[in-house]
């Protein structure tokens, strides 16, 4: 057995799990790319997984996965940096037990992240959100969790995985009405809720007995649900809505777009943007900074502002042809 073998054992259950206490996403995240890396520089070098290197994962290989990840398995360019973020912590790690092959490691280390162009976040506007929330068929259970839970996310901006893992015990609903999460990076956060979304939380909670430790929002035969499953159930109301708001058929609505509307909606009321990361659970407050991008009518605010004391609000138009031409004579 190579040293690359025993490495990777031990990056997992010492460095990851027992280390850092990576949550069960990051651990997957990781598993899935080196698992990918070693059976490609498996049949590449044509030999078993079990008797490659570290030396054989050398830098020009880890580009030639890169590109296959993006070229040939069409990951975006997030995707594939995330996936040289899991082989960069992977070969941190080796640096400090396999001295021998620093070399190629530090060469690996010094591959960076491929630029991408950053679009402007999608959200829905109130119309839209509207019309979402009433494509549930609310007669039926299925119909009652979903408008539950995807107005609580529009409410809230809670990512997928924190409305997944929400519990009874995590609603309050009585005076200071929250909801409380472990988000990523494993920090607590509380998110007060409004009076709609707290009534409507009531009727679910009422329905949903159980105890407290139960999960909030589940499967019809009590299984976990999984983001899979959401984003199906997601793009099913959208295509309903679509009928009555045909706004909805220009735009790619996942999850994470209904988190944005959160932010929106916080953005246009005035809420500073600090205020918004903390709401949102951003490690820094520059990552709030995509919304200001978003939002035109907030710069056409700004704008306004800076326009002479003189001139008329409003934007440009054009005179009219026939009248320019009067006044001209």
């Amino acid at each position: 057995m190579s040293a690359l073998a025993p490495t990777l054992q031990v990056f997992f259950t010492d460095r990851l799990v027992r280390q850092r206490q990576a949550s069960p996403h990051t651990v997957a995240a990781y598993r899935d790319t080196l698992r990918l890396l070693v059976r490609f520089a498996a049949k590449r070098g044509g030999v078993e997984p079990v008797k490659l290197d570290i030396g054989d994962l050398d830098a020009p290989l880890i580009s030639l996965f890169l590109d296959h990840c993006e070229l040939d398995r069409g990951n975006s360019v997030r995707t594939r940096n995330a996936r040289l973020a899991a082989i960069r912590s992977l070969f941190r790690h080796a640096a400090l037990r396999h001295p021998e092959h620093a070399a190629v490691i530090q060469r690996v280390l010094a591959i960076p992240p491929k630029r991408f162009e950053r679009r402007l976040v999608t959200f829905l506007n109130e119309t839209e959100v509207v019309a979402l929330l009433a494509a549930a068929d609310r007669t039926t259970w299925t119909g009652r969790r979903d408008h539950t839970l995807f107005a609580l996310a529009v409410q809230t901006g809670l990512r997928a995985s924190e409305l997944i893992g929400l519990r009874r015990a995590d609603v309050h609903v009585g005076v200071g009405a929250h909801v409380s999460c472990l988000g990523k990076g494993r920090k607590q956060r509380i998110t007060p809720l409004t009076a709609p979304v707290l009534a409507v939380l009531r009727v679910w909670l009422s329905e949903r007995a159980g105890h407290t430790s139960d999960v909030l929002f589940t499967t019809r035969t009590g299984r976990t649900l999984s983001r899979d499953a959401l984003e199906h159930r997601l793009h099913t109301y959208v295509t309903r809505a679509v009928l009555t708001c045909p706004s909805l058929r220009e735009k790619t609505i996942t999850l994470h777009v209904l988190r944005h509307t959160a932010a929106m909606r916080l953005l246009q009321a005035g809420v500073d943007t600090s205020v918004i990361a903390l709401w949102l659970g951003h490690e820094q407050v520059e990552t709030t900074q995509i919304y200001l991008h978003a939002d035109l009518a907030l710069k056409e605010r700004a704008l306004a502002r800076t326009a002479p004391l003189h001139a008329s609000p409003g934007r440009y138009c054009p005179p009219d042809a026939l009248l320019a031409f009067l006044e001209s004579l």
